[in-house]
Parts: structure tokens; C-alpha cells; sequence
């Protein structure tokens, strides 16, 4: 019964938020360009300032990742999203063509339902409000249960400054209560126009399912290549940064090690010298049964723990400085723990004896659970980057740099941006970064520029055509004759010339 009350109350609060959206959006449509880009610019500052005191709650309220880390993707999230965007023009017309005489004009979508991960709460929150505010559009946000005040918390500022800039209040909204129900309810609502879905798979076949636009996010099993012309120190540095960047929760990570077999010895003693604990064999077997309890089901206590408390939770004992955990694996599959995505620093180790065979190990873990998403790459070889851009199924491929950020903008450049498309390959509209210019609808004005000349059917077209009405009227005329009466052929001759006749003049 208690659950039954929270769940209606939750539907009630997001009916409610999306009213206030809805009308809040159509005062919102009347804004000039330099109304709204204030608006954003004051939403952007504030949400930055914060980006520490956010980072803070986010790690509390879900015990997911590192303060400092979270703090990095606030301001990824707030201040480098503002800068793509802020020259961007997204109201009224936005492009003329005078060559073409074509004319584009940006219109918004209405209200967009914002759903928010709980492994990046905070950072996501502020990113899709600042795409939303840019566009002319409201947001109606549902949290996860299990990062509510913090996600609301980054919203309540973004909301302030876009206030006292002059926004239209109720453009920002949010479930304060989140169920589930309101969740499926708010993505169905006939009030909201589109879907920025960021979560588990579940969640965003859901928003697909919902009959309404969505842009919608899969899973990122990243396969991460150290080639043999690779910088190995340089590469292992920037690897092991990456992976227990904010303990792993960022689905661009890096998920399995890919080596080619000649330069295996120098990149463990680099992982090593990182922070990597290498397990054994026995340690290996314990791990695998707290990755994965059931084959390809991800244990969700150790997401965004640290490597100490994951070894702890098995009772392996490493060194206090071990920042991930890796174990050599040969085999690829759901029932092989080390190989499925693991949003942890927790790293599996291939080793390839050809170049053929590396390709072969990314191609299988990609298909395993990341498809469409990225791939991460060290190599000084142009000739291999090009072969696996042209080859390998996912949108963004990270060449010598940290994957985790790369992706998502910080160390790239790509769009900064915390909803990562996976196109086709990955059951997405998009394979792009998503940013504000994926929030409006364009339409085109278009002169006539080209003379058309239509043919006039040709005579031998015309007498068929003719030859055929002829018949038609004769045979009407006989239906209307009397049967016990003679026909008069005279009549039907005259009535027959006079068509033809007619057809002449034509």
C-alpha cells in the first residue's frame, strides 16, 4: 500500500512538472537569441561554481566514484558544453542559403523528459539542461532512486541563475520522488516531445518503446588496443588514469587490454609501475564470482568502488597504492566475468599473437555488449588507426589519449557531452556526441531556382487514348438503346465523327 501511495505520488509530481514545462516552454519560444544564450551563460557559471560542492553530494548519496573525478565531469558537464554551444545559432533563422535561395529556421521540440544515470548524476543533469535552455526547450527530469538529492540539487541551480536571467519558471523540472511508474509514465506523457534517455539497457529500450523521438545511449564494453609501435610508458600511464578515472563510471572507459604478444613483458611492468595488481590464477577464479554472481549480470555493488574495496569485498589483499585490478583472460562471453563491461577499475588482460588476431579480440568483445559505442586505441602507426576506424563497429575512436574523458570531449576534439550515441551498430538514431543541435528541428524555406519543362503527352499516346474513349461512348450508347428496337448505325456514326472531331480541335 505504501509503495502503491509512492508510486502515485510520483506520477502526480511529474504530471504536474510537465504542465509547468509545457507552459513555461510556450512564453520560453518567444525569446531572442540574446535572451536565451544569457540564460544559458548564468545556468553554466553557476552549475561550475558548484561543481565541487555537487561532486561531494554525488559521492555520498550514491558511494559511487572519487570527488575529485566527479568535480572534473561537473565542469566537463557545465562549463565546456557552454563553450561548444555558445556561438551556436538555434532561434528563429539560423542559415541562408543565397545561392540556393534556402532558408533553415530552428524550432524547438516542446518538452524533453531528461532521464539521469546514477553513475553520473550530477554532471548529466546540468548537461541536458544546458542543451534543453539552448534550444528553447523545457526539461522535465526523473533521477535515479538512488542519486535523487543530488541530481536535484544541480537542477535547483541551474533553475536560480536561469530565473534571475530572466527564464520563464517551470522550464526545469524534476521528480523529487522517482519511481519507476513515473518514470514509464513521464516518457509516454503527451505533453513531452522528446527523450534523452541515459541509463541501463532496460530504460532506454523503454524510451524507444514509448512512441515518442529519443535519443538513447547503449553500453559501452570498450576494447582498448596497446599496439606494438605504441608509447608504452606513456600509454599505460594514460590507461591506468582512465580506468580508475571516478572508479570506472563512465561507460566510454576502458573495459579489456588488448597486447600485442611482443611487447607483453614491458606493458605489465608498466602496469605495474602504475598501480595495476596483476592477480593469479586463484585470485582470478574469487574475482570472477564478485564481477558476475550469474553469467553476463554485473554485480552493481562493485560499480564506482575503488580496486582496494573490490579486492576486500573478495578477500584479496593488494598493495595500498593498487589502483586496478587485471587478470589475463583468453576467453570472451557472458559467462566469462573479466570480459563483460564492469564500471569498475577492473581490467581483463588478451594477448595477441597477430595483428589479425588483436582485431579479432575487439571485434568479439564489442560484440559481446558494446557495439556502436568506442574503442581505444595506442598506437604511432597512421596505417593501423585508419584500418580500425574503417573496420571497427562504433562511433568514436580514441588514439592515444585517455578514453574515458576523450570521449565524452575533455582531452578530444569531440563534442563534450555526456550522452554518447552508438548509430546503427548500436540500435541508436545517432552516433553522435548528442549537444544542442540535436534538440532542434529545422525547416526550409526554398525559392524556385530551376526553370521545369513538363512534356505534353505524345500523339501516339493521344489516338490510343482516343481510340479508347470512342469505344467507351459507342458502348454506352448501345446500353441505352432499345433491345427490341433496330439500331441506327447512322446516329452512332455521326455520334462517333463528332468525337473525333472534337479530339482534332484538342
Amino acid at each position: 500500500m505504501v509503495q502503491f501511495d509512492q508510486d502515485l505520488q510520483s506520477i502526480q509530481e511529474m504530471r504536474d512538472a510537465v504542465q509547468r514545462a509545457k507552459e513555461s516552454q510556450l512564453k520560453y519560444l518567444t525569446y531572442t537569441q540574446e535572451q536565451v544564450d544569457e540564460i544559458v551563460k548564468r545556468a553554466a557559471h553557476a552549475a561550475y561554481a558548484k561543481s565541487l560542492e555537487l561532486a561531494k553530494m554525488a559521492v555520498e548519496e550514491t558511494g559511487m566514484g572519487i570527488v575529485e573525478h566527479k568535480k572534473i565531469k561537473n565542469e566537463v558537464g557545465s562549463m565546456a558544453v557552454y563553450e561548444s554551444i555558445m556561438n551556436e545559432k538555434t532561434v528563429g533563422i539560423i542559415h541562408e542559403d543565397r545561392v540556393n535561395k534556402v532558408t533553415e529556421v530552428a524550432y524547438p521540440y516542446g518538452v524533453i523528459a531528461g532521464i539521469i544515470p546514477t553513475t553520473n548524476p550530477t554532471s548529466t543533469a546540468i548537461f541536458k539542461t544546458l542543451i534543453s535552455l539552448k534550444t528553447r526547450n523545457a526539461i522535465v527530469v526523473s533521477p535515479h532512486p538512488r542519486a535523487v538529492k543530488c541530481t536535484v540539487e544541480a537542477l535547483k541551480i541551474c533553475e536560480q541563475a536561469a530565473i534571475e536571467a530572466g527564464a520563464p519558471e517551470g522550464l526545469i523540472g524534476w521528480i523529487s520522488n522517482p519511481s519507476m511508474a513515473a518514470t514509464t509514465e513521464l516518457m509516454k506523457h503527451r505533453d513531452v516531445n522528446l527523450i534523452l534517455a541515459t541509463g541501463g539497457g532496460a530504460l532506454v529500450r523503454a524510451a524507444y518503446s514509448s512512441g515518442k523521438p529519443a535519443y538513447g545511449v547503449g553500453p559501452g564494453n570498450v576494447p582498448c588496443y596497446i599496439e606494438k609501435s605504441a608509447n608504452i610508458a606513456e600509454s599505460v600511464s594514460m590507461i591506468i588514469d582512465s580506468k580508475s578515472f571516478d572508479n570506472g563510471t563512465i561507460c566510454a572507459t576502458e573495459q579489456s587490454l588488448v597486447v600485442d604478444r611482443n611487447i607483453l613483458q614491458v606493458v605489465i611492468r608498466e602496469l605495474r609501475n602504475n598501480g595495476a595488481y596483476i592477480l593469479n590464477a586463484e585470485e582470478k577464479v574469487i574475482l570472477e564470482k564478485v564481477i558476475s554472481p550469474a553469467p553476463g549480470k554485473l554485480n552493481p555493488d562493485i560499480v564506482g568502488q575503488s580496486a582496494i574495496k573490490i579486492a576486500a569485498m573478495a578477500g584479496i589483499t593488494v598493495p595500498s597504492d593498487t589502483r586496478v585490478l587485471i587478470a589475463e583472460e583468453s576467453r570472451v562471453g557472458k559467462e566469462v566475468p573479466f570480459s563483460i563491461e564492469k564500471l569498475s577499475p577492473i581490467f581483463a588482460l588478451y594477448t595477441a599473437d597477430s595483428y589479425e588476431e588483436a582485431k579479432d579480440y575487439c571485434l568479439k568483445l564489442l560484440n559481446l555488449g558494446g557495439r556502436g559505442h568506442s574503442l581505444s586505441l595506442h598506437t604511432n602507426d597512421e596505417k593501423v588507426a585508419k584500418d580500425f576506424a574503417l573496420e571497427m563497429p562504433v562511433s568514436r575512436l580514441m588514439v592515444n589519449t585517455l578514453s574515458s574523458i576523450g570521449a565524452v570531449g575533455a582531452t578530444t576534439g569531440l563534442k563534450p557531452s555526456l550522452t554518447l550515441g552508438c548509430g546503427s551498430f548500436g540500435g541508436n538514431i545517432t552516433s553522435d556526441n548528442v549537444t544542442a543541435r540535436h534538440l532542434i528541428n529545422i525547416k526550409r524555406m526554398a525559392y524556385g531556382i530551376r526553370e521545369a519543362s513538363i512534356p505534353k503527352p505524345s500523339l501516339e499516346n493521344k489516338q490510343t487514348n482516343v481510340a479508347k474513349d470512342v469505344e467507351f461512348i459507342v458502348d454506352q450508347v448501345l446500353k441505352q438503346v432499345n433491345p427490341k428496337g433496330e439500331v441506327d448505325a447512322n446516329v452512332i456514326a455521326q455520334m462517333v465523327n463528332q468525337v473525333i472531331k472534337q479530339y482534332q480541335t484538342n
